[in-house]
């Protein structure tokens, strides 16, 4: 991905070219539905609370349309995206669901006849006006745009509780792989119960999130991306390289708590009784929502080895072929690209807005800060989170890590050679 791409919008003319869907009659038919349901994995804490920020925006402007919220528990997704590809191959689609721009929902929903077109939706609306032209690439297929990126999240962030870095004699972050590992040392030292927390439950999803960090991390953006171009093989040196400080990252972990989802996991950083903790920014809406304070009970920094570089990942929402209340689903997807709909969900869901022009005011010191970075840094697409890959190479990395780990992280070079059997088979 080039550098600093994401930051430019899209000219209008490039748009035009592209627009081949539904017109724009089409999608502006007054909402008459009596139901709308969306589907998404977004079901506690900070994430609901920030999706119900904006479907109360909903139903205040439709009040005559019954909103079900069909959510389905699980992080990342990895319950509700198998639940979903059932509905859908039983014709009983969501009037719309959340997906990840990418590879996801390009490959593995636009790309088999799922979605409807929503290009012209975005001239109607001036998205291409207020949405990075690279954002819009990541959602487009053929010169047909899919989805409406409602955030921005950053996966490559370290957290840590300031108290207990200070009990360990830790007074700064470490901005290198080889100074956590030292860090890491020192909360051991220390008698911290958990010095790197650990997530492996929910389908070992976490567990993928931290080696694709780590992968990064290791070996740097470029050979990073070329692992999703073939210029860099799986079963090479520097995917080896990067396995081992993996597996030197597991060993400082509670194994015997290995199974905790990310939220039960994450609990240890605000508790005090956790070192560091690799996680998506969406850990802070979490701790918010739990009661704990930024600064106080926890606080961040850029993820050690990816100083200057933003791992991101963006939830969109899509319009299903086949859905039964479409106006309905038109009048949602509208509220999720607006400017009133995106600066009401973010500040709560921990994300920043997709948008160009969102109202920063309205956000907190970290979401601030993760701002300034998005304007800045270099922008790496996370693997774990759809940008890189699709739905079924997902699968098969969350299997390969959950038999890695099960087997007690010692099969480096069969990690190694399942990751290359999973994008071989993509």
């Amino acid at each position: 991905m080039r550098k600093n791409s994401f930051r430019l919008v899209a000219a209008a003319s490039a748009i035009a070219l592209a627009i081949t869907g539904c017109s724009s009659s089409k999608n502006d038919a007054a909402n008459t539905d009596s139901q709308f349901e969306i589907f998404t994995w977004w079901a506690s804490g900070g994430e609901a609370a920030g999706l119900k920020a904006m479907t109360d925006l909903y139903q205040a402007q439709n009040p005559n349309t019954e909103f079900i919220n069909a959510a389905v528990a699980g992080g990342a997704g990895v319950n509700a995206k198998a639940v979903l590809v059932s509905r859908i191959e039983a014709g009983d689609a969501p009037d719309s669901f959340q997906a990840h721009a990418g590879k996801e929902v390009v490959a593995s929903y636009a790309a088999q006849g799922k979605l409807e077109d929503l290009t012209s939706l975005y001239s109607s609306e001036g998205w291409d006006k207020v949405f990075p032209a690279d954002l819009i690439k990541q959602i487009t297929l053929d010169g047909k745009i899919y989805s409406v990126p409602v955030n921005i999240h950053r996966a490559n962030v370290l957290w840590w509780n300031p108290g207990t870095a200070a009990k360990a004699g830790i007074t700064a972050a470490p901005t290198t792989l080889d100074e956590m590992f030292t860090d890491l040392d020192k909360f051991k030292k220390a008698g911290v119960k958990t010095p790197m927390v650990l997530a492996g439950g929910e389908g070992s999803w976490a567990m993928a999130h931290l080696l694709d960090y780590v992968l990064l991390a290791s070996m740097g953006a470029d050979k990073f991306e070329g692992l999703f171009t073939g210029a860099t093989s799986w079963t090479g040196p520097e995917v080896a390289a990067a396995i081992k400080n993996y597996q030197r990252l597991l060993s400082y972990g509670d194994k015997g708590k290995n199974s905790y989802g990310w939220g039960e996991a994450g609990a240890a950083i605000t508790k005090g009784t956790g070192g560091f903790f690799i996680m998506g920014d969406w850990a802070s809406a979490q701790w918010q929502n739990e009661g704990s304070k930024l600064g106080t009970d926890y606080t961040f920094a850029a993820a050690p080895g990816t100083v200057g570089l933003y791992q991101w990942l963006s939830d969109t929402f899509t319009l299903p072929v086949g859905a039964k209340h479409r106006n309905a689903a038109l009048t949602w997807l509208k509220l999720c690209g607006s400017k009133e709909g995106q600066d009401a969900f973010n500040p709560l869901k921990g994300s920043i807005s997709a948008r160009t022009d969102s109202d920063l005011t309205k956000y907190d010191a970290y979401l601030q800060a993760a701002a300034a970075d998005w304007g800045k840094d270099r922008l790496v697409g996370s693997t774990v989170h759809g940008v890189n890959a699709d739905n079924t190479f997902m699968s098969a990395m969350n299997a390969a890590l959950g038999k890695y780990v099960t087997g007690g992280a010692k099969d480096n070079a069969g990690l190694a050679k399942d990751l290359a059997a999973a994008a071989a088979a993509k």
